[in-house]
């Protein structure tokens, strides 16, 4: 079954600022067989790289990598901003647009020789996975590969991430 997911996809322009527009993911949520066709695709891509574990930053992220993870019966990981994990973490600091922003992982959410598929909503500048994949590497994990929902193709994040496997559902050009 081929479905074509754009038609669930909401185009909000100059959101949140002028001259950008915000791909809204939530009607694509709200409907049961656009859902579950994400879904099932994103997880035969991660069963295919042999994913051990599902690692998915905040928040985005969340809604998709935990519904895979379900369906592959492996673990989940979340990618957290920093102070939202109670225990022991590892964090990377990277760059925005405007600014700086960090990531942390509990030290001991990913072991050694982890086969780890990252999945996030969108792909657009890559940082915010580029830092998610060096929280992995650090604590011995192997990222196999990186499936996103959305790529912004004309933001080149596929090349800050060009040593990673990365599949994609969905393109669009510009912001």
């Amino acid at each position: 079954m081929t479905m074509d997911l754009h038609e669930y996809i909401a185009s909000i322009p100059d959101f949140p600022k002028p001259g950008i527009t915000f791909r809204d993911i939530t009607p694509l949520l709200a409907d049961t067989k656009a859902f579950k066709f994400t879904i099932h695709e994103l997880a035969a891509y991660a069963k295919e790289k042999g994913a051990t574990v599902i690692v998915a930053p905040e928040s985005r992220g969340f809604l998709l990598g935990t519904p895979m993870a379900f369906e592959l019966g492996v673990g989940f990981v979340p990618a957290r901003k920093p102070g939202k994990l109670p225990r022991g973490t590892v964090s990377e600091s990277y760059t925005l647009e405007y600014g700086s922003a960090t990531l942390e992982m509990n030290s001991d959410s990913i072991k050694p020789g982890d086969k780890v598929v990252v999945v996030d909503d969108l792909l657009a500048t890559g940082g915010t996975i580029a830092a998610t994949n060096k929280l992995i590497e650090r604590l011995g994990g192997e990222v196999v590969g990186l499936a996103f929902l959305i790529e912004l193709t004309e933001l080149q994040g596929r090349e800050v991430l060009k040593d990673y496997d990365i599949k994609t559902l969905l393109t669009y050009e510009g912001e």
